[in-house]
């Protein structure tokens, strides 16, 4: 409407009646004119690009860097790397490039990657260098590394442990501290694991292997058994490396480990030991008690049978079985009975009552 409007004014400054075949024309003349604009701007802002890489032997139609402006690439970076490629002797399509540009991969990174792994006779293509990319690995920092292998300290000293402990088998634990070679496994980087399992697992061949030796003075002697035994248990398979060397940078005898826990044990019998005497004791204390009441009760029966005497003599006297000479007797024998405890003493009247 603006444009119609625009094209009335002009006719009613002429003072024409326009017709509206003449409007129709106008307006697609101003369309045509703003789309002509719009493809020259388009065409001017690319052209330094497309001019770059013909120049460079990277071939790109114009009309291809104006299609990455209107699905949002990067074309400068799409372009760069193109040209990297090629100046490397390598065919990178432009349409892969730009998948993985709109994925969120690093364009720069990957053809790096492929332009070392080419120079160093790695098997490594577009497609799988894309694949580790997306997956979150560094691959340029995987080819550098396959081609220039890198030690890693076995422990990690940012973990705050200095050494790995195994306790010979005389009990003497032994300090060791390893570094490890390795180089990237490009085949198994998507999957495998990463340094933290090399590092575990080398730990535990250290200490199986020190684990194993009779004393600890072999393992001193000879920390290169260490390194042969951890070689051979193959323990980079799974992993996103390839193992070359272990070497045993450190060898350190620590406490004695064996000593300590037949001194532990020592004292875990002792306690073993006081528990049951004391539940002895305690037994023998309350088999005590028992009697001390067992004692009593009888005590308490012989009273009460001594009680039932008079009764008896009682009724001896009235049935005339017992007379008066007899019972003077039993009284006479009674006295001289308590004269002769008398005369043993206090204590043998207390055994004799106990």
């Amino acid at each position: 409407m603006a444009h119609l409007t625009l094209v009335g004014n002009v006719f009613a400054a002429r003072g024409d009646t326009p017709e509206l075949g003449t409007i129709i024309t106008w307006i697609a003349a101003i369309v045509g004119i703003i789309f002509a604009l719009v493809i020259v701007f388009l065409v001017a802002s690319s052209f330094k690009l497309w001019f770059q890489a013909y120049m460079s032997g990277a071939t790109i139609g114009i009309g291809q860097i104006i299609g990455m402006r209107f699905r949002r690439v990067n074309a400068p970076v799409i372009i760069q790397s193109r040209i990297m490629g090629v100046k490397a002797g390598l065919d990178v399509p432009t349409p892969r490039l730009e998948s993985l540009y709109l994925a969120g991969g690093n364009v720069p990174n990957v053809v790096r990657a492929l332009i070392a792994a080419k120079n160093a006779h790695l098997p490594l293509d577009l497609e799988m260098a894309m694949a580790i990319d997306l997956a979150g690995r560094d691959i340029l920092d995987a080819v550098q590394t396959s081609v220039n292998p890198k030690v890693i300290d076995c422990p990690d000293p940012s973990k705050g442990k200095t050494s790995i402990d195994g306790v010979a088998k005389n009990g003497i634990m032994v300090k060791a501290r390893a570094r490890v070679t390795v180089r990237t496994n490009i085949s198994q980087l998507i999957g495998g694991a990463t340094e933290e399992t090399i590092i575990a697992r080398v730990g535990e061949g250290i200490v199986t292997t020190i684990g194993s030796a009779e004393t600890h003075k072999q393992v001193l002697e000879n920390p290169n058994m260490i390194s042969k035994k951890v070689v051979e248990k193959g323990l980079d398979a799974g992993t996103a490396f390839q193992i070359l060397s272990v070497d045993i940078a450190d060898v350190d005898v620590g406490e004695n480990i064996g000593a300590r826990l037949q001194a532990e044990q020592a004292e875990a019998d002792k306690r073993v030991a006081q528990a049951k005497a004391e539940e002895r004791r305690a037994m023998a204390v309350a088999r005590e008690q028992e009697m001390q009441a067992l004692v009593r009760e009888n005590r308490a029966k012989v009273v009460l049978a001594e009680s039932e005497i008079p009764k008896a003599i009682s009724e001896a006297f009235r049935q005339g079985n017992l007379g008066i000479m007899d019972y003077y007797n039993i009284r006479n024998v009674q006295s001289d009975t308590r004269m002769r405890e008398s005369i043993a003493g206090p204590e043998s009247s207390a055994k004799q009552e106990g």
